[in-house]
């Protein structure tokens, strides 16, 4: 039965909207992994070297265990961000004479096979090595290299019983930042040295292998916890309960002044409201607003004035980053039906639009007490919306006309990335980099004043050639409307 599984895996990623992306971009997708793969494998050579530089006079083994423990910290963290449960289309599955137990081993060893489980690996092994020739015994490295590997498997089902958890919540990472915050609140203010704690605990594995039975009855914990919450699950009929709520109209008869494109605004506004994946766009703009306050009062970054517009541009874009990234995914639900409407399409990207210059202005001016820090901080951040409105904006519109994948509105609303792309995350470096890169070198050549105008520059003339950009950022959907059509019918 696990043969047919990987057979019909492997039949849906060839069949899958995936690969109508263009070839430059898979070819990038293969070099960034090929990029993290040396990366990692230069740390796993390169380590046991950089430690005893740094501390000569201390054994780099335990020095290295010292540092596990914030790996650890760093690795659950990506994971619930970035790693989600590999699903398989098991409704159809499920009117079959398969039994769910089967299913579910499946899903869950397929997990195991993930790129988030390799790429430690690359570390781990290399690093292992170098021990053992530096002299270390290889009964002592061994277990201990064993240990971290089950250790990476271990968190990998960890992070999908917290998400599971903690699905429900409109808010669900708060409870993994809590977590995360106690453990190094307790390490960062001495009440218990977590740092030993966890390098302790990988040297006892070192010096007595047969202490790595405790790991091992850990990972078949979190297995068998994992197997409970999916099998549970794991029903035709589990999402055809319907839900009966009240619905509170809202008055947006003021986007009544924006002419043609206001039912196209007003029906975004209502889906942005209305579900928890959008909901978090708004809700994400607090911690947008107080982005600043991470960097601004720290005396260290306040000659830096190189990041001023990196952290302005976040600061006063993080509606339209985390809104627009994911456009016209947004309506992918009804896309097909969208489309055979007579609609003008400049129109359905010009609410789009609007609403995203819209969300730059307003938290512009909630952004002016940064002023307090400095007016450097205040003028940054005014070129940063000025190129957000001109440039940015278009980046994202046109970075939509890429995207293949279906967003289901009603899963978990904040850092969900169901639906996530490679474009999504392409698309940060011109969004993000770009400015920056191009501030700090305008400062660097000629000064402060300098780099502001040329950002402040850049957005003007997005926004005089807007009419222009949106002719060419249209036509780019309509030649790609029926490839969306297509992706947008499957299930990802």
């Amino acid at each position: 039965m696990i043969k047919h599984f990987l057979n019909l895996e492997w039949k849906q990623y060839f069949r899958s909207s995936y690969w109508q992306k263009s070839l430059a971009l898979n070819i990038l997708l293969v070099f960034l992994a090929l990029y993290f793969v040396v990366m990692f494998l230069g740390l796993g050579f390169g380590l046991l070297f950089i430690l005893k530089k740094a501390y000569p006079d201390q054994d780099s083994f335990v020095i290295a265990n010292g540092f596990l423990f914030y790996w650890l910290m760093i690795d659950l963290m990506m994971r619930f961000f970035l790693q989600k449960l590999p699903v398989m289309s098991v409704k159809p599955l499920l009117t079959l004479p398969i039994k769910r137990s089967t299913i579910v081993h499946f899903v869950l060893g397929k997990s195991a096979l993930s790129f988030f489980n390799f790429l430690p690996l690359f570390a781990i092994i290399p690093f292992s090595i170098m021990l053992i020739k530096e002299g270390y015994e290889t009964s002592q490295i061994l277990p201990w290299m064993f240990a971290l590997i089950i250790v990476v498997l271990i968190i990998n089902f960890l992070n999908f019983i917290i998400e599971a958890l903690s699905s429900k919540t409109d808010l669900p990472f708060l409870p993994l930042l809590a977590m995360v915050g106690v453990l190094y609140g307790l390490e960062y203010f001495d009440i218990v040295s977590m740092t030993s704690l966890v390098g302790d605990a990988f040297m006892g594995i070192s010096n007595n292998p047969v202490l790595i039975l405790i790991p091992i009855v850990l990972l078949a914990i979190t297995y068998a916890f994992n197997f409970k919450i999916l099998r549970e699950k794991l029903f035709l009929d589990s999402g055809l309960k319907s839900k009966v709520a009240e619905v509170k109209a809202a008055d947006l008869s003021w986007t009544n002044r924006f002419g043609d494109i206001a039912p196209f605004m007003q029906l975004d506004l209502k889906l942005i409201w209305r579900n928890k994946r959008t909901k978090s766009s708004v809700f994400i703009m607090v911690i947008g607003l107080v982005y600043g306050l991470f960097f601004y009062p720290q005396p260290i970054y306040r000659d830096m004035v190189w990041l001023f517009p990196f952290i302005g541009i976040f600061v006063t874009g993080i509606f339209l980053i985390n809104f627009g990234q994911f456009i016209p995914a947004w309506d992918s639900g009804y896309y097909k039906m969208l489309m055979s409407q007579n609609i003008k399409y400049e129109q359905y990207l010009r609410s789009k639009f609007v609403l995203m210059i819209l969300s730059v202005v307003i938290m512009f001016v909630l952004s002016i007490p940064y002023v307090y820090f400095g007016w450097k901080i205040l003028i940054a951040h005014f070129a940063a919306a000025i190129y957000n409105i001109g440039v940015n904006s278009h980046i994202m519109l046109y970075g939509g006309s890429f995207n293949r994948k279906k967003i289901d509105l009603n899963q978990r609303a904040a850092f969900n990335y169901q639906g996530t792309g490679a474009v999504q995350w392409i698309i940060g470096l011109p969004l993000m980099i770009l400015p920056m890169g191009i501030f700090a070198l305008m400062n660097w050549l000629v000064g402060f004043e300098a780099g502001i105008a040329l950002l402040i520059l850049l957005g003007v003339a997005g926004i005089v050639f807007h009419k222009k950009l949106m002719k060419s950022i249209t036509q780019r959907y309509l030649d790609s409307k029926y490839k969306m059509i297509d992706a947008f019918s499957q299930d990802n």
